[in-house]
């Protein structure tokens, strides 16, 4: 009985402390935060500037001020819930591929390459997909759920990152938003 009550008070606790950090969170006082290494990329803050090569070797920069949008998703082949927003992803692009930048970044590091260019070729991307092999910038941007996506807009700035699969309607709604 009395551990019960001990977990009971620890988990009031923490739900408290939640709560207080809910209502003191003041969205005016965020800032534009240089990148470092204990920075978790999230809306409002400076997206970290990287290059990476293509499945093609072209190398790609991503990040930065670049003038549009930029949609940033970090998928793995062995994911299923990106084997269900693989068809998604080519929609957005065919159909805002002149007004946004869409990007596939592949975490090599936790997948097998020929599996990922199975996974390229099996849902016909026409988009950039980019190789994480060293796993650099999957660990820079905290990336430790598949898919996670974020939407950075024209001036390098995180407006929004999404952990898993959201409705193509909900895309849409996000990218016109931010465009």
């Amino acid at each position: 009985m009395k551990r019960a009550i001990t977990l009971f008070t620890i988990a009031l606790l923490f739900a408290g402390l939640a709560v207080f950090q809910y209502r003191t969170d003041d969205k005016e006082s965020v800032t534009l935060a240089a990148p470092s290494s204990d920075f978790k990329p999230k809306a409002g803050f400076e997206a970290t500037a990287f290059k990476l090569p293509a499945l093609d070797e072209q190398s790609y920069e991503v990040g930065g001020k670049q003038g549009k949008l930029m949609f940033v998703n970090f998928w793995a082949s062995w994911c299923g819930p990106c084997e269900l927003e693989a068809p998604d992803l080519q929609r957005l692009h065919e159909e805002y591929g002149d007004a946004m930048q869409l990007y596939g970044v592949n975490a090599t590091k936790y997948d097998k390459e020929r599996a990922a260019r199975d996974f390229v070729n099996e849902h016909e991307f026409t988009f950039p997909i980019l190789m994480d092999r060293v796993g650099d910038v999957t660990k820079e941007y905290k990336v430790d759920t598949f898919p996670t996506t974020f939407l950075i807009d024209g001036d390098g700035v995180i407006r929004e990152r999404i952990n898993g699969v959201i409705p193509y309607e909900e895309w849409q709604r996000l990218i016109e938003k931010w465009m």
